[in-house]
């Protein structure tokens, strides 16, 4: 029954008396007394455009510049009661672009713009769309750069927001005012992936009403929440730093003798980290803060330098053994020194008539100036200077073994205090602000 129903009902479309160019030029054209210079309702209430914007394409997100790149089609709804229509029963009638410069349109742009440009492929892409109200659907594709302040302070564990401004630039809001679609305003493609950031499905949409001297202009944003994915910045400059980080620890079990192996390895390690260091800095902006990657980076090249001085001091301690010989051979010749003076003074006892009174143990007199000769200084032995040298061997082997845990673990502790503040802390803060 349906079918024979569909069948016997009347048909919706009559054909017009007139041709689609007559209809054409008798709406917009110049027979018509459509002025695209005036606005609708002009002297009259401000005309509301309706806008909405379906993000083709988002990315190239760029720390240096600090902007973005998206490729969007915007779309522009307003009324305008001068191109309503009766000829035709459709609801609506897809036009021409060519059409666009025969009518009114919104003097829109995007405050935060750094660089734009139009789709002329194969033709220009454009879309107008007239309905029997008066009402006319405008969409354009476009390509846009748009500013982006970010705060790198957390940086590559940050969350940036970006936004884009849609603002009237000759229309005073007594003329004209701009606000969002209420079902849908911002759409995004299904497919839609960044190589860095992951687009939060949360958007902000809000007013930025602009006052300046010429007067109050409608101002509408969205906010784009864009979470930094790390991926890349662990495998590229968190690992291998963490690296050359143990690498540096391997000195503190090679033998101290070994001077050669063990300056060269921590050389070797600081200027590998300075190399790194300074490539992690290479694809960001010279920003007057500290970034959570410069405090990584100058910790692991602290502890690479710390490691180097670690041997110096070994090497240091290692040989202060032959300094201590050399000093105490000095303070004997000193002793002896004074020992020879006082007993010089004594040799001159015998003048006084003293050398007949000094007798050995069998009773006989002995010259006073063979009992005042100077004793001769014990000698060192080879025994004494192997105990001395033993001593502060051990002493510098006791740094090494106390450096093999004291490195490790003042390092994991760093990175249990980084990761806390940065991947847990600090992120709720993020999102608490959000």
């Amino acid at each position: 029954h349906s079918e024979t129903d569909e069948i016997k009902s009347p048909s919706k479309t009559v054909p017009p008396s007139q041709s689609p160019s007559d209809f054409l030029d008798k709406l917009m054209g110049k027979k018509s007394g459509y002025d695209a210079r005036i606005r609708p309702n002009f002297k009259g209430p401000p005309v509301n455009v309706t806008c909405n914007i379906f993000i083709n394409s988002f990315g190239s997100i760029t720390e240096t510049t600090m902007d973005y790149r998206l490729n969007v089609f915007l779309r522009q709804k307003w009324n305008d009661p001068r191109l309503a229509y009766q000829e035709y029963p459709d609801d609506s009638l897809d036009l021409d672009p060519s059409m666009l410069d025969s009518i009114w349109k919104p003097d829109l742009f995007f405050a935060n713009e750094k660089g734009a440009n139009f789709h002329e492929v194969t033709t220009d892409n454009k879309l107008l769309r007239i309905f029997q109200d008066g009402s006319v659907l405008y969409s354009i594709r476009l390509t846009l750069i748009l500013s982006c302040p970010m705060d790198l302070k957390n940086f590559p564990m940050d969350i940036q927001t970006c936004t884009m401004q849609l603002e009237s630039f000759g229309y005073t809001m007594n003329d004209l005012i701009f606000e969002w679609l209420t079902v849908n305003p911002v759409q995004v493609a299904d497919d839609l992936t960044l190589p860095q950031f992951v687009l939060k499905d949360e958007q902000d949409l809000g007013y930025c009403t602009k006052h300046y001297n010429t007067g109050k202009f409608t101002c509408i944003e969205v906010k784009f929440h864009l979470e930094r994915q790390m991926g890349y910045y662990l495998i590229q400059m968190y690992i291998p730093s963490l690296l050359i980080v143990i690498l540096s620890w391997v000195s503190f079990w090679i033998n101290m003798d070994a001077a050669p192996a063990r300056v060269g390895l921590g050389i070797t390690t600081v200027l590998t980290m300075t190399t790194q260091s300074s490539g992690s800095r290479a694809s960001l902006p010279k920003v007057s803060y500290v970034k959570a990657i410069d405090i990584w980076m100058a910790v692991c090249l602290l502890f690479v330098f710390a490691a180097l001085l670690e041997y110096a001091a070994v090497n240091f301690v290692s040989r202060q053994h032959k300094e201590f010989i050399r000093l105490r051979k000095r303070q004997r010749r000193q002793r002896i020194e004074e020992e020879l003076v006082r007993d010089s003074r004594g040799f001159y006892f015998r003048g006084y008539g003293l050398g007949h009174c000094l007798q050995t143990k069998d009773g006989t007199a002995v010259e006073g100036a063979t009992v005042f000769a100077p004793p001769l200084p014990p000698v060192s032995t080879v025994y004494d200077g192997e105990m001395v040298r033993k001593r502060f061997l051990d002493r510098a082997k006791r740094i090494d073994t106390v450096s093999r845990a004291v490195f490790p673990l003042s390092f994991l502790f760093f990175n249990i205090f980084y990761w806390i503040t940065y991947k847990v802390l600090r992120h709720e803060d993020i999102h608490a602000n959000l």
